[in-house]
C-alpha cells in the first residue's frame, strides 16, 4: 500500500516497474483520481485533461493528487497502470463559515460583477476572488462546490491539498491552501 503522507514511494502494483522500463508511451505527470474502487481507478492528468483508466487500483482513493508515471498495460494497451508514485496526497474542498478577508472584499469591490481576480497566497497557493450579483452569491458558491473535478485539479496543479470557499453578499473567495 502506498503512503498518504506525500513521501516518495512506489505504487504497490502487481509488478512495479522502474520508470526507465515503463516503455515509450509512459507518461509522467500530476493526476487527480476521479474515480476509485477496490479493483480499478481513473486518473486525470491535471495539465492536459487526458484520462487514464487503470487496470487495477494500487491503493489510490477518490480525490487523491498523485504525482507519478502511468504506462499502457500490455498486451492490448487499452488500460493503464500506475508504475511509479513520487507523491500522493488527499485533496478536499469545503465551504467555510468564515467571511472573506478584508483584502478579498476590497478586491471584489474594485472589479465589475462577473469579475475574477487571482492572487498568490503568502507561502503556497492562490486566492480567487469573484464578484457576483448579491442575490446569486449562494448559487455561485454551490457552482464552485459542485465542480469538484475542475477545482481539485487546480488544487493539484498548485501543489496544495485544501480548497476553502468563503462568501459574503456579492463576493466569493476560493482559497487554495496547503
Amino acid at each position: 500500500m502506498t503512503e498518504r503522507d506525500g513521501a516518495t514511494n512506489r505504487a504497490d502494483t502487481d509488478e512495479p516497474t522502474a520508470a526507465g522500463d515503463a516503455g515509450d508511451d509512459a507518461k509522467e505527470g500530476m493526476f487527480l483520481v476521479t474515480a476509485a474502487d477496490e479493483r480499478t481507478a481513473v486518473l486525470k492528468d491535471v495539465n492536459d485533461g487526458q484520462v487514464h483508466a487503470l487496470s487495477s487500483n494500487p491503493g489510490v482513493e477518490l480525490h487523491d493528487a498523485v504525482e507519478g508515471i502511468v504506462a499502457p498495460d500490455p498486451p492490448m494497451d487499452v488500460s493503464w497502470r500506475l508504475v511509479e508514485v513520487e507523491s500522493r496526497r488527499p485533496l478536499s474542498i469545503e465551504e467555510s463559515d468564515e467571511s472573506p478577508t478584508a483584502s478579498t472584499r476590497e478586491i471584489a469591490a474594485g472589479q465589475e460583477v462577473g469579475g475574477l481576480t487571482r492572487k498568490p497566497r503568502a507561502g503556497t497557493g492562490e486566492i480567487h476572488v469573484l464578484t457576483v450579483p448579491e442575490e446569486d452569491t449562494a448559487g455561485a458558491v454551490r457552482d464552485v462546490l459542485d465542480d469538484e473535478e475542475t477545482t481539485l485539479a487546480r488544487a493539484a496543479r498548485l501543489g496544495v491539498s485544501r480548497v476553502e470557499v468563503r462568501s459574503a453578499p456579492g463576493v466569493v473567495s476560493v482559497r487554495y491552501t496547503p
